[in-house]
C-alpha cells in the first residue's frame, strides 16, 4: 500500500513540474535550413536512350535471317524491331524473333526488351526512332509504344526458358544421313573444343 501511494505522488509531482513550462517570450525558435534544388525537366537529352537503342538495333541486326532491325528505348525497356525475309514462313520467323532475344538477354540495354517482327510495327518503330532523334517527345510517343507493346505477343528475354534437357540436339541429328551427321559431330566438338581452350 506504501509503494502505491508512494507512485502515485512522484506521479503527481513529474505532472506538476510540467505544467509549470512556460514559453519564453525572449527564446528565439529553432531554425532550419531548407534547401531546394531548381530542376529543368524540358531540356532533358535522350542521347543515353538513343545510344542503346543503336546499339539493341546492331545486335539484333547481327542475328543471321534478320535483314535491319531498329530498337526504340524509354527507360529500362525498349522494344527492337526486326526486319525478315517477307517470304520466311512463321516458325522460321519466330525462330528469329528468339535468337534475337537470345542475343539481347545479356545485354544490360536488351534485358527487357520486347522482340517484334511484324513489317508494320518495325516501319512504325522506325518512324518513332526518327521522331526521338528530331527531339519530339511527349506522351503521343508513349500511348503508341504502349499499344505496340499490347498489340504484339513479344518475346522477352528476361522471361526466357532455359533448355535444361542434356543434348536437345541428338534429335535433329537423327534427320541427316550418316556422313552429315558424322561431319556435324566433327565440327561440333571442335567448336566445343575451342571454346573450352579459350
Amino acid at each position: 500500500m506504501k509503494i502505491l501511494i508512494y507512485m502515485l505522488m512522484l506521479c503527481l509531482f513529474i505532472t506538476g513540474c510540467s505544467i509549470g513550462k512556460k514559453d519564453n517570450p525572449n527564446e528565439k525558435p529553432e531554425q532550419k535550413n531548407v534547401s531546394t534544388k531548381n530542376v529543368n525537366y524540358t531540356n532533358k537529352s535522350n542521347k543515353p536512350n538513343e545510344k542503346a537503342a543503336d546499339h539493341l538495333a546492331s545486335l539484333a541486326a547481327s542475328v543471321p535471317g534478320v535483314n535491319d532491325a531498329t530498337a526504340v528505348v524509354v527507360g529500362k525497356y525498349a522494344i527492337v524491331g526486326i526486319d525478315v525475309k517477307a517470304k520466311l514462313d512463321r516458325t522460321r520467323v519466330e525462330s528469329i524473333k528468339y535468337s534475337v532475344a537470345e542475343s539481347l538477354k545479356n545485354d544490360p540495354d536488351g534485358a527487357n526488351a520486347v522482340v517484334v517482327a511484324d513489317v508494320d510495327t518495325y516501319e512504325r518503330l522506325k518512324q518513332i526512332g526518327k521522331q526521338i532523334k528530331k527531339g519530339k517527345t511527349g506522351e503521343g510517343i508513349l500511348d503508341e509504344l504502349a499499344a505496340i507493346v499490347g498489340r504484339v505477343m513479344p518475346q522477352v528475354p528476361n522471361d526466357m526458358i532455359e533448355n535444361r534437357e542434356k543434348n536437345p540436339i541428338k534429335d535433329n541429328d537423327k534427320q541427316l544421313p550418316n556422313d552429315e551427321e558424322q561431319e556435324l559431330r566433327k565440327e561440333q566438338n571442335d567448336q566445343s573444343n575451342n571454346h573450352l581452350n579459350k
